[in-house]
């Protein structure tokens, strides 16, 4: 009653009935007698209980400091039923990719710098995420190739931690002459070129990195 929470609305009682039987001598056997126990459960309902248990079922509580006129009660439930997006992004910033915690830091401006920094990474995870689902959507279609061991699979809502983890392996390598430099990158799979075309991005910003200009920071 207590796993299923049901404790306090039933009233359950039962009654140990025995059953006796003479069970005569037979050969090697002596007469003896056999009992047979059964148990006779009885449950009635607490209708007032019960009526109470049904009013408060799906109920919630809201709670907002924010005034009417900027927030009504339709506009906070949404928000309300939002708020699981908004943990999930707090559990990115403790986690991978990010990992937030620990600072190796000593000084409050450093620690108030990283933290922002961190935050502006998470927006930036978030909205590539935002941006390749609404993108799927608009075309109808889902991405596959994400899932190790399973190319063939398909997803309509795929994370930014599974986009980002399709480009590794990319390298660029530079081969420094007397003269020149050689550039060369890893070419594109045609699942790259479709992540970058989902999230709006031309595949020249990677491939321009091939051509001479300035030096790349190391």
């Amino acid at each position: 009653m207590k796993k299923h929470r049901v404790d306090g609305l039933l009233e359950v009682c039962y009654a140990k009935e025995v059953e006796k039987r003479a069970v005569r001598q037979y050969k090697d056997r002596p007469a003896r007698t056999e009992e047979r126990i059964r148990y006779v459960l009885n449950v009635h309902y607490n209708g007032d209980a019960i009526h109470q248990a049904r009013r408060m079922l799906g109920w919630r509580l809201f709670v907002t400091n924010a005034p009417k006129e900027t927030l009504d009660f339709s506009e906070a439930v949404k928000v309300y039923r939002g708020s699981a997006h908004i943990e999930h992004n707090f559990a990115r910033l403790k986690g991978r990719p990010l990992g937030i915690r620990p600072f190796y830091v000593q000084r409050e401006d450093h620690a108030k710098g990283l933290g922002r920094l961190m935050s502006l990474a998470l927006r930036v995870l978030t909205l590539i995420e935002y941006v390749v689902r609404e993108n799927l959507q608009g075309d109808e279609e889902a991405l596959a190739g994400l899932y190790a061991g399973n190319p063939k699979r398909k997803t309509e809502r795929p994370t930014t931690e599974r986009l980002l983890k399709a480009f590794k392996g990319l390298a660029l390598t530079l081969v420094e002459l007397s003269d020149q430099t050689i550039r060369h990158v890893t070419p594109l799979s045609d699942l790259q070129r479709r992540i970058l075309k989902l999230v709006g991005l031309s595949t020249s910003s990677y491939e321009d990195l091939t051509l001479p200009g300035d030096p790349i920071p190391l």
